[in-house]
């Protein structure tokens, strides 16, 4: 069962409903993300990363996501 991009950003935006998401991929499996938050600043880039991963784990533990490369930041 492919997941979509569109997916993931839902799973994401739940977790951080104010970030800018950005999710790139089309094999149904590997996709990249980029997610600028505000609640990330002041946040190492592996808590930030940590945090995001967290929102997609349920896709993760399925199955469903293989591979999800994340930029994380917070705004300028």
């Amino acid at each position: 069962m492919a997941i979509q991009a569109s997916d993931i950003e839902a799973l994401i935006r739940a977790g951080f409903p104010d970030a800018k998401i950005t999710v790139m991929g089309d094999d149904g499996q590997h996709f990249a993300a980029e997610v600028v938050d505000a609640s990330f600043k002041g946040m190492s880039r592996v808590a930030q990363q940590r945090a995001v991963n967290a929102t997609v784990k349920s896709a993760i533990d399925s199955g469903q996501l293989h591979a999800l490369a994340l930029t994380t930041k917070a705004p300028d």
